[in-house]
């Protein structure tokens, strides 16, 4: 390890630490939400409409990501208009079909409010070697996966 040996942990304690953090980082969203002015969802709708940059999102594929009906993104997009975060802009291809887009300064803000925290977090990844990183980086990777998975399990209806 390049700075600091961590005690030996087993699958679970990892486990525990990691819900702790992932504990940690909804109530963190809901603060950084409100300091943006908006709700959690609409947060987290915001990061893929930023996130599409140089290919606008639709607002199906926005639904689908954020696992949304299409009539709930209409309240999310109606609600980022009115706090100047995104406009609709039809498609090009398909005038039925709308994209959402960040207003001019939305990327600006949102990434100044998450400054400090991305600083802190730049500076602990900064503790660890290239080979340490590429764990970490496939850790996040792998999980995503799994998370993405067992998201779609969650959302199935049981049977009777």
């Amino acid at each position: 390890m390049a700075k600091n040996e961590p005690p030996g942990v087993t699958p679970p304690d990892a486990l525990a630490r990691m819900d702790q953090m992932i504990a940690l980082s909804l109530v963190g969203q809901g603060a950084m939400a409100d300091r943006l002015g908006v709700n959690v969802t609409d947060l987290t709708c915001l990061g893929f409409i930023l996130e599409a940059a140089e290919d606008p999102i639709t607002a199906g594929r926005l639904a689908e990501r954020a696992g949304l009906t299409t009539g709930a993104v209409t309240g999310v997009v109606n609600r980022l208009e009115k706090a100047g975060y995104v406009r609709r802009l039809s498609d090009s291809d398909d005038r039925r079909r709308i994209r959402i887009v960040p207003e001019g300064d939305a990327a600006a803000r949102v990434t100044a409010a998450y400054e400090p925290v991305y600083r802190r977090l730049i500076a602990l990844f900064e503790d660890y070697g290239p080979g340490e990183l590429g764990v970490i980086s496939d850790w996040f990777t792998r999980a995503a996966e799994i998370m993405r998975l067992s998201l779609a399990e969650i959302r199935e209806p049981e049977a009777p």
